[in-house]
């Protein structure tokens, strides 16, 4: 809306300046004013230039600041989900979540067919198979986060900001309870310093190929689920194909 105010009142400027210059003013000056006219024309392009830029470098920088707060984002989720595969719960201590990267182990287990016998009463015995499962060994959880700065990953990206980190429990179903978590940060201070109208804008979108909301965040507090609110173009081809 702006860039089209510009637009019109440049057009109303320069053709109000065309007028006088033709009617009204003398001859002798119009040399000078004409001069004049040409300045102001050039700073009214230049006006209009920067207004049709300004959102168009805004979303260039928002991408580079989005996709390194992303990156981290990604590092907590798969903590967070390592996390409860081996302990049967999220945390929201993010210390807690990094000494368990660099202490625990997942259990390597391998399941089996056995046959038993079943004593079904009255001197009836029938076999059965039953699956037994095994823990053959154990593989540090700190392997799965090779090369991924796992220490540092509750700091958020060009920011002096940590990730806000919680946990719940939602009945998806009546009387079954599951644990959830969340991680989140304002994208106000992810992008600050930079034009206000345009985060506030960026604050209420609605998703698509935006992140949608006042929020970058994975996890939700509300469902079951472990997925970001970004769009797919922020994630590698191979995670979109798993998430698929």
């Amino acid at each position: 809306m702006s860039t089209i105010l510009i637009i019109i009142v440049s057009i109303v400027i320069v053709g109000l300046l065309a007028y006088l210059i033709v009617n009204k003013i003398p001859k002798g000056a119009r040399p000078i004013i004409s001069v004049l006219l040409w300045l102001l024309i050039a700073f009214l392009a230049y006006k209009i230039y920067d207004s049709i830029m300004a959102p168009i470098k805004f979303n260039q920088e928002k991408v580079k600041r989005y996709t390194k707060v992303i990156e981290n984002l990604k590092i907590i989720r798969d903590a967070e989900v390592a996390h409860k595969e081996v302990t049967g719960k999220f945390t929201n201590k993010a210390e807690d979540l990094v000494k368990f990267i660099d202490t625990a182990k997942f259990a390597i287990i391998q399941t089996r067919n056995v046959v038993v016998d079943v004593n079904k009463g009255g001197g009836i015995t029938v076999q059965e198979e039953k699956k037994v499962i095994d823990t053959v060994d154990f593989r540090p959880v700190k392997a799965d986060f090779a090369g991924r700065d796992y220490q540092n990953m509750f700091n958020v990206p060009g920011t002096n900001a940590k990730f806000e980190l919680k946990t719940g429990v939602v009945e998806k179903v009546q009387g079954i309870k599951a644990p959830v978590f969340e991680a989140r940060v304002d994208k106000a201070i992810v992008l600050e310093g930079m034009d206000k109208d345009l985060i506030r804008q960026e604050k209420e979108a609605l998703g698509g190929t935006e992140v949608r909301g006042e929020f970058i965040s994975v996890g939700s507090l509300d469902d079951v689920k472990t997925g970001g609110n970004w769009p797919p173009s922020y994630d590698s081809k191979e995670e979109r194909e798993k998430d698929n």
